[in-house]
C-alpha cells in the first residue's frame, strides 16, 4: 500500500516575493541613485570650493565674496542660484571699477547655511542681511536684488531704509501670480518623503530638464557661452534643492504680504527687466510697481530676457550708476 503525504491547501504565496522582490530592487536602485548624485556633487565642491569669506550672523554662516572697492554694492541672487550666477557675468568686473562689490550666497544657497528651524522669507533674510552689513562694515550700500531676490532687497529697504542708500530691483517677482507649476515643487520640501527624493532622484530629474530651463531663463536670445560654467551640481545638492523648493513655495505669500507695503519705500529705487523674460511677466510685476513708485526710474530692456547682467551687463551698470546719482541727490 502506497502512503500519500498531505498536501497543503495553503496556496504558495508568490504575491508576496514578487512584492519583496521589488521593494528591494526599488531600494537598490534609490541607493545608487543617492551614491551617484552624492558622487557628483562632491566632484563639484571640489572643483568649486567656496570662492569667498564667511561671517556668522545671528548663528547661520553666510559665505560672501568680495570684489573691487569704492562705494559698497550688494548683489542678491534669485531662486536656485547662488554667488557664481553674478561672478559669471560681466556685470562685476565691471562694477569692481569703482565699486566695493559684496555678493552674498543667500541662505541655503552656494556655500551658506540654512536652519530648518526658521521660515526664510524675504523679511527674515533681510534682517539677518542688515546684521551682517554691519558685521562687516558695509555702510549704507547700494542693494540690486535679481528675480527672488528683488524681494528680499524690496525687505531691506521697507525694514531697514536707513541701512542703504538705494535700490536696483531687476526681474524681479514682486506680485502674487497665478503659477500653477509651483504646486509640483512642493512635495520636494515635504519633510520626510522630500528629504528622500533630494538625496536619490530629485538632482537626476532636475538635472535632466536643466537645459531647458536656461533656455527658458535667457530666452528670447541664446545662452551665453561663458553660462555653460555654471556648477550645476552644486545647486543640486540636497539642501539647495530644498531650499529652491521652499522658496517657490513662499513665493505668492511672500509677495501677498509684501505688496501693500510697497507704496512707503523710501530709498530711491531703479526698476529693470527685459521685454523678453518668460519667466514672469515685466508688466505684471516691475512696471506694475513703478506705477506705485512714482519716484522710481523704470528701464525696460528690448530683446532680453530673465537675465539682464549677463546679456546687457552695461545696462545693469547704467541702472546702479543712476541709483548712485540718485541717492546723493537726496542726500
Amino acid at each position: 500500500m502506497t502512503t500519500r503525504k498531505p498536501v497543503s491547501d495553503r496556496p504558495c504565496d508568490h504575491h508576496g516575493s514578487s512584492t519583496a522582490s521589488t521593494l528591494a530592487l526599488v531600494t537598490a536602485a534609490l541607493a545608487a541613485s543617492a551614491a551617484a548624485a552624492r558622487y557628483r556633487t562632491m566632484r563639484a565642491e571640489e572643483e568649486n570650493p567656496p570662492a569667498g569669506q564667511f561671517v556668522e550672523v545671528e548663528g547661520v554662516r553666510l559665505h560672501y565674496v568680495e570684489r573691487g572697492s569704492g562705494e559698497p554694492l550688494v548683489l542678491l541672487h534669485g531662486a536656485a542660484s547662488m554667488t557664481a550666477d553674478f561672478l559669471l557675468s560681466p556685470l562685476v568686473q565691471m562694477a569692481a571699477e569703482r565699486y566695493r562689490v559684496i555678493i552674498f550666497d543667500r541662505p541655503g544657497y552656494g556655500y551658506s547655511e540654512r536652519p530648518r528651524s526658521t521660515v526664510w522669507g524675504p523679511v527674515t533674510q533681510a534682517a539677518l542681511f542688515e546684521q551682517a552689513f554691519r558685521q562687516l562694515d558695509i555702510d549704507q550700500p547700494i542693494v540690486l536684488g535679481h528675480s527672488w531676490g528683488a524681494l528680499v532687497a524690496l525687505a531691506l529697504g521697507l525694514e531697514f531704509p536707513q541701512s542703504m542708500k538705494g535700490l536696483v530691483l531687476m526681474s524681479g517677482y514682486l506680485y502674487p501670480t497665478r503659477r500653477p507649476e509651483i504646486a509640483l515643487t512642493k512635495i520636494t520640501g515635504v519633510p520626510l518623503l522630500g528629504d528622500l527624493l533630494r538625496y536619490t532622484l530629485s538632482p537626476w530629474l532636475v538635472r535632466s530638464v536643466w537645459g531647458l530651463g536656461l533656455k527658458n531663463i535667457f530666452a528670447p536670445g541664446p545662452v551665453p557661452a561663458h553660462f555653460r560654467q555654471f556648477p550645476v551640481w552644486l545647486s543640486l545638492r540636497p539642501l539647495p534643492l530644498r531650499t529652491a523648493a521652499e522658496e517657490f513655495a513662499l513665493l505668492n505669500p511672500a509677495t501677498d504680504s509684501l505688496h501693500g507695503r510697497y507704496a512707503d519705500l523710501e530709498p530711491p529705487c531703479v526698476i529693470l527687466s527685459g521685454d523678453g523674460d518668460r519667466v514672469l511677466n515685466p508688466e505684471d510685476h516691475s512696471a506694475r510697481l513703478h506705477a506705485e513708485l512714482p519716484d522710481s526710474d523704470y528701464w525696460v530692456i528690448p530683446g532680453v530676457g530673465h537675465m539682464p547682467h549677463h546679456v546687457e551687463p552695461q545696462q545693469v551698470m547704467a541702472a546702479i550708476d543712476l541709483a548712485t546719482e540718485k541717492a546723493a541727490d537726496r542726500s
